[in-house]
Protein backbone atom coordinates (compact mmCIF):
# COMPACT_ATOMS: atom_id res chain seq x y z
CA UNK A 1 0.00 0.00 0.00
CA UNK A 2 1.43 3.55 -0.48
CA UNK A 3 1.58 6.19 1.79
CA UNK A 4 -0.72 9.76 0.89
CA UNK A 5 2.81 11.17 0.02
CA UNK A 6 4.88 8.48 -1.57
CA UNK A 7 6.58 9.52 -5.06
CA UNK A 8 3.51 9.71 -7.50
CA UNK A 9 0.51 10.14 -5.20
CA UNK A 10 -0.61 13.73 -4.37
CA UNK A 11 1.04 15.05 -2.23
CA UNK A 12 3.81 15.50 -4.75
CA UNK A 13 2.03 17.56 -6.49
CA UNK A 14 2.10 21.68 -5.69
CA UNK A 15 1.14 21.70 -2.09
CA UNK A 16 -2.31 23.03 -1.24
CA UNK A 17 -3.57 23.36 2.29
CA UNK A 18 -5.33 20.27 2.30
CA UNK A 19 -1.53 18.47 0.90
CA UNK A 20 0.13 20.52 3.74
CA UNK A 21 -2.10 19.78 6.44
CA UNK A 22 -1.14 16.19 5.06
CA UNK A 23 2.78 16.18 5.26
CA UNK A 24 2.48 17.63 8.56
CA UNK A 25 0.10 14.91 9.75
CA UNK A 26 2.83 12.34 8.28
CA UNK A 27 5.57 14.36 10.34
CA UNK A 28 3.47 14.24 13.52
CA UNK A 29 2.93 10.11 12.92
CA UNK A 30 6.59 10.10 12.19
CA UNK A 31 7.91 11.80 15.40
CA UNK A 32 5.66 10.00 17.38
CA UNK A 33 6.69 6.48 16.39
CA UNK A 34 10.39 7.54 16.64
CA UNK A 35 9.85 8.54 20.13
CA UNK A 36 8.01 5.06 20.70
CA UNK A 37 10.75 3.48 19.57
CA UNK A 38 13.56 5.31 20.58
CA UNK A 39 12.34 5.48 24.48
CA UNK A 40 11.92 1.50 24.49
CA UNK A 41 14.57 0.03 22.28
CA UNK A 42 17.31 3.16 22.39
CA UNK A 43 18.98 4.96 19.35
CA UNK A 44 19.51 1.80 17.23
CA UNK A 45 16.31 1.70 15.75
CA UNK A 46 16.67 1.92 11.85
CA UNK A 47 14.95 4.76 9.63
CA UNK A 48 13.06 1.57 8.35
CA UNK A 49 11.34 0.67 11.77
CA UNK A 50 10.51 4.19 12.44
CA UNK A 51 8.62 4.63 8.94
CA UNK A 52 6.60 1.00 9.33
CA UNK A 53 5.74 2.31 12.71
CA UNK A 54 3.93 5.69 11.53
CA UNK A 55 2.37 4.01 8.33
CA UNK A 56 4.56 5.77 6.17
CA UNK A 57 6.96 4.67 3.17
CA UNK A 58 11.01 5.37 3.43
CA UNK A 59 10.30 8.18 0.81
CA UNK A 60 7.89 10.30 2.78
CA UNK A 61 10.30 9.74 5.93
CA UNK A 62 13.28 10.92 4.08
CA UNK A 63 11.00 13.80 2.54
CA UNK A 64 10.05 14.97 6.09
CA UNK A 65 14.01 14.14 7.60
CA UNK A 66 16.64 13.66 5.27
CA UNK A 67 19.08 12.60 8.09
CA UNK A 68 19.25 10.50 11.39
CA UNK A 69 20.27 13.41 13.00
CA UNK A 70 17.01 15.83 11.72
CA UNK A 71 14.99 13.31 12.86
CA UNK A 72 16.80 12.69 16.74
CA UNK A 73 17.11 16.84 16.71
CA UNK A 74 13.50 16.92 16.43
CA UNK A 75 12.36 14.12 18.56
CA UNK A 76 14.75 15.05 21.61
CA UNK A 77 14.11 18.79 21.50
CA UNK A 78 11.40 19.20 24.52
CA UNK A 79 14.16 16.38 26.01
CA UNK A 80 17.10 18.48 25.51
CA UNK A 81 14.92 21.85 27.25
CA UNK A 82 13.92 20.06 30.34
CA UNK A 83 17.89 18.89 30.61
CA UNK A 84 19.17 22.51 30.55
CA UNK A 85 16.04 23.53 32.88
CA UNK A 86 17.63 20.80 35.29
CA UNK A 87 20.64 22.59 35.01
CA UNK A 88 19.40 25.95 35.56
CA UNK A 89 17.14 25.42 38.60
CA UNK A 90 20.51 23.22 40.03
CA UNK A 91 22.26 26.78 39.41
CA UNK A 92 19.49 28.29 41.18
CA UNK A 93 20.11 26.18 44.70
CA UNK A 94 21.67 28.40 46.97
CA UNK A 95 23.93 25.59 48.41
CA UNK A 96 26.41 24.11 45.69
CA UNK A 97 26.48 20.27 46.98
CA UNK A 98 22.88 19.74 46.97
CA UNK A 99 22.39 21.54 43.58
CA UNK A 100 25.12 19.87 42.10
CA UNK A 101 23.81 16.72 43.69
CA UNK A 102 20.27 17.25 42.28
CA UNK A 103 21.54 18.16 39.19
CA UNK A 104 23.50 14.84 38.68
CA UNK A 105 20.13 12.97 40.12
CA UNK A 106 17.62 15.04 37.79
CA UNK A 107 19.53 13.98 34.66
CA UNK A 108 20.51 10.38 35.27
CA UNK A 109 16.61 10.02 36.16
CA UNK A 110 15.79 11.68 32.92
CA UNK A 111 17.61 8.77 30.97
CA UNK A 112 16.16 6.41 32.82
CA UNK A 113 12.61 7.38 31.74
CA UNK A 114 13.72 7.69 28.25
CA UNK A 115 16.10 4.62 26.85
CA UNK A 116 16.93 6.77 23.57
CA UNK A 117 17.48 9.86 25.66
CA UNK A 118 19.88 8.23 27.49
CA UNK A 119 21.71 7.21 24.72
CA UNK A 120 21.33 11.12 23.74
CA UNK A 121 23.33 12.11 26.67
CA UNK A 122 26.05 9.99 26.00
CA UNK A 123 26.76 10.51 22.77
CA UNK A 124 27.45 13.42 20.50
CA UNK A 125 25.23 14.37 17.11
CA UNK A 126 27.87 17.21 14.84
CA UNK A 127 25.07 17.43 12.59
CA UNK A 128 22.32 18.25 14.79
CA UNK A 129 23.07 21.95 15.69
CA UNK A 130 20.21 22.84 17.88
CA UNK A 131 20.43 19.52 19.94
CA UNK A 132 24.43 20.04 20.65
CA UNK A 133 23.64 24.11 20.76
CA UNK A 134 21.25 23.02 23.95
CA UNK A 135 23.70 20.20 25.06
CA UNK A 136 26.52 23.14 25.26
CA UNK A 137 24.34 25.44 27.29
CA UNK A 138 23.53 22.61 29.75
CA UNK A 139 27.67 21.83 29.72
CA UNK A 140 28.61 25.10 30.82
CA UNK A 141 25.81 25.19 33.62
CA UNK A 142 27.45 22.20 34.59
CA UNK A 143 30.84 23.52 34.85
CA UNK A 144 29.42 26.43 37.24
CA UNK A 145 28.29 23.70 39.10
CA UNK A 146 31.51 21.71 39.69
CA UNK A 147 33.32 25.18 40.24
CA UNK A 148 30.81 26.43 42.92
CA UNK A 149 30.23 22.78 44.71
CA UNK A 150 34.46 22.46 45.15
CA UNK A 151 34.54 26.20 46.42
CA UNK A 152 31.95 24.20 48.84
CA UNK A 153 34.48 22.22 49.72
CA UNK A 154 32.00 19.10 49.07
CA UNK A 155 33.47 17.89 45.79
CA UNK A 156 36.79 16.38 45.28
CA UNK A 157 39.14 18.67 43.92
CA UNK A 158 40.33 15.86 41.34
CA UNK A 159 36.72 16.17 40.15
CA UNK A 160 35.95 16.96 36.12
CA UNK A 161 33.23 17.43 34.07
CA UNK A 162 34.72 14.27 32.05
CA UNK A 163 33.95 12.32 35.15
CA UNK A 164 30.23 13.35 34.42
CA UNK A 165 30.15 12.37 31.09
CA UNK A 166 31.53 8.41 31.97
CA UNK A 167 28.74 8.77 34.62
CA UNK A 168 26.18 9.34 31.79
CA UNK A 169 27.56 6.73 29.41
CA UNK A 170 27.71 4.08 32.25
CA UNK A 171 24.26 4.96 33.48
CA UNK A 172 23.00 4.38 29.41
CA UNK A 173 24.44 1.24 30.06
CA UNK A 174 23.44 -0.25 33.22
CA UNK A 175 19.60 1.20 31.81
CA UNK A 176 20.04 -0.80 28.63
CA UNK A 177 21.20 -3.89 30.50
CA UNK A 178 18.55 -4.15 33.37
CA UNK A 179 15.62 -3.48 31.74
CA UNK A 180 12.57 -3.77 33.69
CA UNK A 181 14.34 -6.56 35.29
CA UNK A 182 15.98 -4.79 37.86
CA UNK A 183 14.69 -0.75 36.60
CA UNK A 184 15.98 1.11 39.97
CA UNK A 185 19.86 -0.41 39.25
CA UNK A 186 20.70 3.08 37.97
CA UNK A 187 19.64 4.57 41.25
CA UNK A 188 22.22 2.24 42.94
CA UNK A 189 25.33 3.73 40.38
CA UNK A 190 24.07 7.33 41.11
CA UNK A 191 24.49 7.24 44.72
CA UNK A 192 27.67 5.15 44.50
CA UNK A 193 29.48 8.07 42.36
CA UNK A 194 28.10 10.86 44.10
CA UNK A 195 29.65 9.22 47.46
CA UNK A 196 32.95 8.55 45.62
CA UNK A 197 32.97 11.98 44.10
CA UNK A 198 32.28 13.67 47.88
CA UNK A 199 35.36 14.92 50.22
CA UNK A 200 35.54 13.64 53.90
CA UNK A 201 32.97 14.92 55.95
CA UNK A 202 30.28 16.11 52.99
CA UNK A 203 26.73 15.35 54.09
CA UNK A 204 25.79 12.16 51.45
CA UNK A 205 22.15 11.61 49.67
CA UNK A 206 20.43 8.50 50.65
CA UNK A 207 22.10 5.38 49.02
CA UNK A 208 19.25 2.68 47.59
CA UNK A 209 19.49 -0.55 48.01
CA UNK A 210 21.33 -3.10 45.99
CA UNK A 211 19.24 -5.02 44.05
CA UNK A 212 17.83 -8.54 44.69
CA UNK A 213 20.25 -11.15 43.72
CA UNK A 214 17.54 -12.69 41.56
CA UNK A 215 16.58 -9.04 40.17
CA UNK A 216 20.48 -9.24 38.70
CA UNK A 217 20.40 -12.61 37.82
CA UNK A 218 17.49 -11.78 35.50
CA UNK A 219 18.94 -8.65 34.24
CA UNK A 220 22.52 -10.97 33.12
CA UNK A 221 20.12 -13.58 31.65
CA UNK A 222 18.07 -10.28 29.65
CA UNK A 223 21.64 -9.03 28.73
CA UNK A 224 22.87 -12.08 27.32
CA UNK A 225 19.49 -13.00 25.04
CA UNK A 226 20.30 -9.66 23.45
CA UNK A 227 24.08 -10.13 22.96
CA UNK A 228 24.10 -11.61 19.21
CA UNK A 229 21.41 -8.72 18.37
CA UNK A 230 21.23 -6.14 20.59
CA UNK A 231 17.43 -5.29 21.48
CA UNK A 232 18.26 -1.74 20.33
CA UNK A 233 18.43 -2.66 16.81
CA UNK A 234 15.16 -2.72 15.21
CA UNK A 235 15.42 -3.21 11.83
Amino acid sequence: MTSADEPGSPADRQPGPGLRADAERNRERILAAARRLYASHGLGVSMACIAREAGVGKATLSRRFATREELINAVFADRMDAYTAATAKALADPDPWHGFVGHVQAVCAMQATDRGFADVLAMTFPAAKALEARRDEAYNGLLELIARAKASGHLREDFTDQDMVILLMANAGVIAATGNAAPDTWRRLVGQMLRAWATSGTDLPPLNPAPAPIALYRAMVRLARTASGPEGAVE
